[in-house]
């Protein structure tokens, strides 16, 4: 065989080597990644499994010896968890939707009209995302403690909705920038208003962006901590992310309790994702191609 024959078999025993290398190297990769972000949560529903006491035995056991449900059946029952629930429920439903009717027409205005300081509007849009709630918690306290909102929903929504409606903001300003114009302009010869084109053409054509918007103000104002652990001061008006560290205190450890009550509080999230995923994703990678 000549040397320039050799030459051409080699690479090409290579690249068939890397392609079936690559059928098995990918999904055992993905299988990998999977297991990471699952682990814990398999962890704590074996601990919500088990008795209280069990959780902390020495040595550690990865399966309960004693498998039993009633972790779960105490807290559904827990009327303290029961108003943390609605609590949460509450806030993150009104600030995602306070959020979307403040964000859609800003959006759509600044994305259809050129005016006076509108750069600077939005680089000021883009400065509100610097901000972090942890270090403006003192402030927020003081002012809703002067308008007498300490202990109550509106101050959660208000707070919530606040940092989130940048984001929303720019994602759907940016939807907005790419319909064409052409697309209003026929819709305004056959009569229709700007604010009809805006709900019946533009809205659904933005629908993806919409959801993407709404997923990540809802899963902000669901997982909230800090300004909801300073305003939220009555047990019976907590969100779940404050009333549920309750289960586990330096008097009494429900350990079990706690991992049931947490794996509980992430379903409305898993829910709202497994009914909204496919519009999500077109949502994320719209503009990745042209």
């Amino acid at each position: 065989m000549s040397s320039s024959a050799v030459m051409r078999t080699v690479p090409r025993s290579r690249g068939r080597g890397w392609k079936n290398a690559r059928k098995w190297v990918l999904p055992i990769g993905g299988i990998a990644v999977m297991v990471v972000f699952l682990a814990p949560y398999v962890v704590m529903l074996l601990d919500a499994l088990r008795p209280s006491g069990e959780v902390l035995a020495t040595p550690p056991a990865f399966l309960p010896k004693t498998w039993t449900a009633s972790a779960f059946v105490q807290v559904v029952s827990d009327p303290a968890f029961q108003n943390w629930l609605r609590t949460s429920l509450v806030v993150a439903v009104s600030a995602t939707l306070i959020v979307i009717l403040v964000a859609i027409p800003a959006a759509y205005f600044t994305a259809r009209f050129s005016f006076r300081g509108r750069i600077l509007f939005l680089g000021l849009v883009v400065v509100t995302q610097m901000f972090a709630p942890t270090s403006l918690v003192v402030g927020i306290y003081r002012e809703f403690y002067d308008l007498g909102l300490i202990n109550t929903y509106t101050a959660l929504i208000l707070t919530d909705a606040a940092f989130n409606i940048a984001f929303a903001l720019w994602i759907l300003q940016g939807f907005f920038s790419a319909i064409p114009k052409d697309i209003e302009e026929a819709a305004a010869l056959d009569g229709c208003g700007r604010f009809g084109t805006m709900v019946r053409i533009m809205l659904p054509l933005t629908l993806p962006g919409i959801v993407t918007a709404v997923t990540f103000t809802f899963i902000a104002a669901w997982n909230e901590y800090v300004v909801a652990l300073t305003l939220m001061q009555d047990d019976a008006l907590k969100p779940l992310t404050v009333g549920i560290s309750s289960y586990v205190t330096a008097y009494q450890q429900n350990w079990s309790q706690l991992f049931a009550a947490s794996l509980i509080a992430i379903v409305p999230v898993v829910i709202l994702f497994a009914l909204i995923e496919k519009h999500l994703v077109g949502g994320m990678t719209a503009g990745a191609v042209k």
